[in-house]
């Protein structure tokens, strides 16, 4: 199919007040028809009668200092936990704010400090009657007496956030100088909110040239701490603990109908981060937090359409209580959703959002100082970005692509300019032939752990994207997924126990993470309904994957609550003196036909043993690195951890395969080079071809019908055919 590169639109660009000829030559260039302002610009007064749709970003929680400081006590407000104190003396005093960003947060004396504050015996897990402790303001400190000597103390409390975290990100990464702090306020807060409504109102009628609001976001930032250095302390992109007050728990309590804990946040300091699995009381206050805040934005929503308005929101920032995945995201009757690319994943986090009109996806790099500076390379960073995230646009694309920081800083460097037009041109491209049209998908996969499709794409997230050592090796699975040809559902350990018959709507169960965590379920393996319901599942016919250590929890002599469906096990120690004898490895597999001589399983595990009659596809010194099993009707593979990378992307699919006894449909819509890969639109009649490398590719291409032919593919190159 000859390429079109005719196609306009689909593309936002920012601006500012000092780029205005460059923003009209790029909305040629670039073939744009939407143009941003972004935190840190302005829009210009040249470009208000330009003919392109003009989003205008809304804080709704900020850039309004006058009224933050005219009423302090309805400033946001973030649970913080102290560090562990050893008490050495019968009195311990423990500062609040020690190692947090004094810029940041401001302890909150002003409520009820016996209600909302919490000192615990960490030693006992007691909490110490607020008899024993007092805070003195002078010196920021709390003064513990009666102490059980050389027992470990904290000190939960909640803190004003008088700096919004992201502006102070935004202002250190760009170092910006003397800029005023913005403050958070809550627009949960009967005169807030009130307010708030009335400024909505006047910022739309102040900025009519404006076609869509781009609320950045509602009203709970995700949880960002900075030290006293200013260096970022703790990160979740899901973090709840900034979206509380006592206004706001109160009225928690009185629809739960239990008293309210600041340990139902603190979480003994974990704060109920990804890999915590959550408690009930937490689940509770989630659900009453996405209701609260889905019905809040739905009145500003409102507004907006009364204008004529489109809504949009950014998937950051504020983002709290409005998971888009969840059944009360859609009542809020939003336009349309933005989010930030930073690969396959998140690109599906964003596409695959209900109940919008159009989704789009901000690509990196950012404008900023951070990349386009001298001697930088943000072309790297924009082809790296772009392919990566194009495997997941050929399986759901969204409706839109744009970027986002300052424009003159990108026109600095005239190649990346050059190169985002072919990306606009691409995109435009593929768009066009696989809109409104299902992919073909060979299975039906489920990611199960506890939070399912709260967190769809999202599993193994830590920052936004961003992965560290201990969780790469799992996140792959997911980033694999996101470009493959299966159709991909996450489910919790709730929805088994409440339909056994979920299970028979799936192919293949996936199981990924370390053990004891909620990625793979912890105590949610003592549940008899849950590992019944699996074993089977797969004993009916099923398959299982389980990437580290699957349904890892000590439980009734396993640690491996599955160990006889995987075949494996872990050696904790409690089986030392039961010799193992099944080490031998097959030299040949389905599973590992196209990997090299060394896979790569990341961290991979230790002390994983097989047991008799499992098969063993890699051991290295007696440790079991990748398995399969039979079990039932149905089989099971194990793999000690899966790295992203188009390898291991080809393992997945060929286990995926494999555990469903579909060895024969390999060669279909297939390419024999695991570097390429091939993506079929059946109803659209047309496929692709798609070289994920920067470099020259060979392949045999199998159609549909088994049928192939030999290609050669340039660096990164895509090429379309028509199904004949």
């Amino acid at each position: 199919m000859k390429k079109n590169t005719i196609l306009t639109g689909r593309v936002t660009i920012p601006t500012d007040t000092d780029v205005v000829p460059e923003t009209i030559e790029l909305l040629n260039k670039w073939g744009a028809d939407a143009i941003r302002d972004c935190d840190g610009t302005d829009y210009p007064e040249e470009l208000k009668c330009v003919q392109a749709k003009v989003y205008k970003t809304y804080y709704t929680t900020r850039k309004d200092n006058e009224w933050a400081k005219a009423h302090p006590e309805e400033v946001q407000q973030c649970y913080i936990m102290t560090p562990f104190y050893t008490a050495t003396e019968k009195n311990l005093r423990i500062p609040l704010l020690k190692g947090i960003a004094t810029d940041l947060m401001k302890v909150n004396d002003y409520d009820d400090k016996a209600r909302w504050w919490e000192v615990i015996d960490r030693s006992t897990g007691l909490v110490v009657t607020t008899e024993d402790w007092s805070y003195e303001k002078e010196t920021g400190e709390v003064i513990i007496t009666n102490c059980n000597l050389f027992h470990n103390y904290t000190v939960s409390f909640l803190a004003y956030l008088i700096w919004d975290p992201v502006h102070m990100y935004n202002a250190v990464t760009n170092d910006w100088k003397d800029v005023e702090h913005q403050i958070t306020f809550d627009v949960r807060q009967p005169r807030t909110k009130e307010y708030s409504m009335g400024r909505l109102r006047k910022f739309i009628e102040e900025h009519p040239y404006v076609d869509v609001i781009r609320y950045t976001t509602f009203f709970h930032q995700f949880t960002l701490i900075f030290d006293e250095m200013m260096r970022e302390k703790y990160v979740d992109w899901y973090g709840y603990s900034a979206s509380v007050s006592p206004y706001i728990l109160e009225q928690f309590e009185k629809e739960v109908g239990y008293k309210f804990r600041p340990e139902f946040i603190i979480d003994q300091g974990y704060y109920n981060n990804q890999y915590r699995i959550p408690s009930k009381e937490f689940k509770d206050f989630q659900a009453f937090q996405r209701r609260e805040v889905a019905k809040l934005a739905k009145e500003m929503v409102d507004i907006t359409h009364e204008y004529g308005k489109e809504a949009m929101m950014f998937l950051g920032d504020h983002w709290i209580g409005t998971e888009p995945f969840m059944e009360e995201f859609k009542t809020i009757g939003l336009d349309a959703v933005v989010g930030s690319v930073g690969n396959g994943s998140t690109l599906r986090l964003i596409s695959d959002i209900p109940g919008v009109k159009y989704t789009e996806g901000r690509f990196l790099p950012y404008f900023f100082p951070d990349t386009f500076y001298e001697g930088g390379d943000p072309v790297k960073e924009a082809k790296v970005n772009w392919v990566t995230a194009r495997r997941a646009i050929l399986r759901k694309p969204i409706d839109r692509i744009g970027y986002g920081g300052y424009l003159k800083l990108a026109y600095q460097f005239p190649e990346f300019i050059d190169y985002v037009e072919s990306v606009c041109n691409e995109f435009r491209e593929l768009y066009e032939n696989i809109k409104d049209t299902t992919p073909y998908c060979i299975k039906r996969v489920a990611v199960l752990n506890s939070w399912g499709k709260m967190r769809a794409w999202g599993a193994h997230m830590v920052h936004h994207a961003l992965y560290q050592k201990q969780n790469y090796s799992y996140a792959g699975v997911i980033e694999a997924l996101s470009g493959t040809p299966f159709e991909v559902f996450f489910i919790n350990f709730d929805d088994i126990r409440n339909d056994r018959n979920l299970l028979k709507n799936i192919d293949v169960l996936i199981n990924v993470g370390d053990g004891d965590t909620a990625h793979t379920g912890g105590e949610a393996w003592e549940d008899a309904v849950v590992s019944s319901a699996i074993r089977q599942f797969v004993y009916e016919g099923g398959g299982l994957i389980g990437i580290g250590e699957p349904a890892g929890h000590q439980y009734q002599g396993h640690y491996i609550q599955l160990a006889n469906v995987f075949g494996i096990e872990k050696e904790t120690g409690f089986t030392l003196n039961y010799d193992k004898y099944n080490w031998d490895t097959v030299s040949r597999h389905f599973i590992t036909e196209d990997s090299r001589a060394d896979i790569d399983f990341g961290e991979g595990k230790k002390n994983m043993y097989a047991l008799e009659g499992t098969t063993i596809l890699v051991q290295k010194e007696k440790e079991v690195q990748m398995a399969v099993n039979e079990f039932g009707k149905g089989r099971s593979v194990y793999i000690s951890g899966l790295p992203y990378s188009f390898e291991n992307t080809r393992i997945l699919y060929r286990s995926i395969l494999w555990s469903t006894h579909d060895e024969e449909d390999l060669n279909k819509w297939f390419s024999s080079n695991f570097n390429v890969e091939v993506h079929a639109y059946v109803k659209n009649n047309k496929y692709c071809v798609v070289n994920n490398t920067y470099e020259p590719q060979k392949t045999r291409i199998y159609r549909g019908d088994s049928s192939s032919f030999e290609l050669e593919l340039d660096a990164n190159e895509i090429i379309w055919y028509e199904i004949s």
